[in-house]
């Protein structure tokens, strides 16, 4: 490699920075930035190490004064942890983010289409292009709401694509949908919040998209399903409560919108039609925005100890008195076998071709697929269909041999619990490593929020960046230790 320009001499804190196997998404090779990222480069390289570990620190601080923090179950405890939070930011040309934008909007008008379909007329299934036993047999269908009619048709009011790029061909991909509760918008609000505080001055220098218009949108929408019309519009969140590991999503998106933020205890159905309860007495409820899962919203209809929703919310629900966002029964849509036919209804509901490709699945309830399977466990990310958080996942390639054979078992007991995928090479962004004192290259996926009125989808450009601040990890979630950054979409293209 030839010299390098004379303002990039000095690498800074850069310096031993390895750009390695792996697509990295700030350095076309060692020492040299992409367009997008010149700037940043320019900025960080001619930084002190104990001027930005002193901005890493009043990031940190900020995060916890505001009490910015998500609880880990798997401990066994319900510790609750500071979301971490590395400063170096993600980038994504304009060009770029177009593509992803028109990607993802067709991907979420299918999926709502696929969704009033199977709920409703299911002619999908007469023109044979899913198997009715693969959706009927998904835990999360429900046919206690085929045939509810839904405000304006909308399902997927708010969805969470999770997106990753490919090192091999440096393409954006689709990993998962999340059309059922999405989690994670409050940080990127945060996240851009901290940095324009931490680092001003870099905000001056790239023009980055602004995302603080999420909760006016949300609020927006929400108010446009109620069944009493937009200026009567009483809308709540429903939370299951504060030792939920995104209660301070809930607060937060509550407080933003200036709405009510609620638990099933404050709501009571009364002759079909919803009320809260306040020290003024009952008022009543026109559009929930739930973050409670299916199940738990109504004993009535669905689990009978769950003490977390409102019994008889359903009998409201489809007597058309309130509005749910999103629709109940959106888990078939994350069904992880479901999703590699979500090319298929691309084709089929708006006969065209997906603009975002989506990874290889191998679905083992096929007989074809399960053979392949087993016999390259070692070579294949497996997943529990239902499964989400990084959790139920066997990495082939990082797992010992007695992880592949329980896994076998599993599969061989379950096949329509699991799908496999080849390992998909995610790409890399610096991130500063505490413990070594040093910037590393780490792997990141890519969360944009998707919300949909019925007649457009409107996304945040950017979304959360996710980042496995492990050596080596390809788990991003912050359950299994990863962290985020703040993604910038520029207006140009550097």
């Amino acid at each position: 490699m030839g010299a390098a320009p004379a303002h990039m001499a000095s690498l800074g804190l850069f310096a031993g920075y390895d750009t390695g196997d792996f697509y990295d998404e700030m350095f076309s090779s060692r020492g040299e930035p992409r367009p997008a990222y010149t700037k940043l480069f320019q900025k960080l390289a001619t930084m002190a190490r104990s001027h930005f570990e002193e901005r890493r620190k009043l990031a940190d601080l900020s995060f916890l004064i505001q009490g910015i923090t998500f609880t880990v179950y798997s401990d066994g405890r319900g510790t609750e942890r500071l979301f971490p939070f590395d400063l170096i930011p993600r980038i994504i040309p304009n060009s770029e983010w177009q593509r992803i934008d028109r990607g993802l909007s067709q991907r979420v008008v299918a999926l709502n289409l696929f969704l009033h379909d199977v709920y409703g007329k299911q002619q999908i299934f007469r023109d044979q292009r899913i198997p009715r036993s693969l959706v009927y047999s998904c835990p999360h269908f429900h046919r206690e709401v085929v045939g509810v009619e839904v405000p304006k048709g909308i399902h997927t009011h708010i969805c969470g694509i999770d997106l990753v790029r490919d090192s091999k061909s440096g393409e954006f991909c689709v990993l998962e949908d999340n059309v059922r509760t999405p989690s994670g918008v409050s940080y990127v609000l945060e996240n851009r919040l901290v940095m324009t505080r931490t680092f001003p001055d870099a905000f001056q220098a790239n023009e980055v998209l602004p995302v603080n218009n999420y909760p006016a949108e949300l609020s927006r929408i929400l108010r446009s399903l109620s069944p009493r019309g937009e200026n009567e519009a009483q809308i709540v969140v429903l939370t299951p409560g504060t030792y939920n590991s995104a209660y301070f999503e809930h607060s937060f998106l509550a407080q933003q919108m200036g709405v009510e933020l609620v638990e099933g205890r404050d709501l009571i159905v009364d002759g079909g039609v919803v009320y809260m309860k306040t020290i003024r007495g009952l008022t009543r409820v026109d559009v929930i925005y739930r973050r409670i899962d299916d199940e738990f919203l109504d004993s009535l209809t669905f689990r009978a100890d769950s003490i977390l929703g409102v019994p008889g919310l359903m009998g409201a629900y489809r007597a058309g008195n309130v509005a749910l966002a999103n629709a109940v029964g959106n888990g078939v849509a994350d069904d992880k076998a479901i999703y590699a036919y979500v090319p298929e209804f691309i084709r089929y509901y708006l006969g065209e071709e997906p603009v975002l490709r989506s990874v290889e699945t191998f679905i083992c309830s096929k007989p074809q697929d399960l053979k392949y399977v087993l016999d390259h466990l070692d070579n294949l990310v497996v997943k529990a269909v239902g499964e989400s958080g990084g959790y139920g996942m066997l990495i082939g390639p990082a797992s010992d041999r007695q992880r592949i054979e329980e896994f076998r078992c599993r599969i061989k007991a379950n096949p329509r619990n699991y799908i496999a995928q080849p390992v998909v090479p995610l790409s890399r962004v610096p991130s500063y490593d505490a413990s070594e004192g040093s910037i590393a290259g780490r792997h990141v996926d890519l969360r944009p929020y998707c919300l949909y009125d019925g007649e457009k989808v409107t996304i945040v450009p950017g979304g959360l960046t996710r980042v496995a601040l492990q050596r080596d990890s390809l788990i991003v979630n912050s359950s299994q230790g990863g962290g985020s950054k703040d993604t910038w979409v520029l207006r140009g293209e550097s």
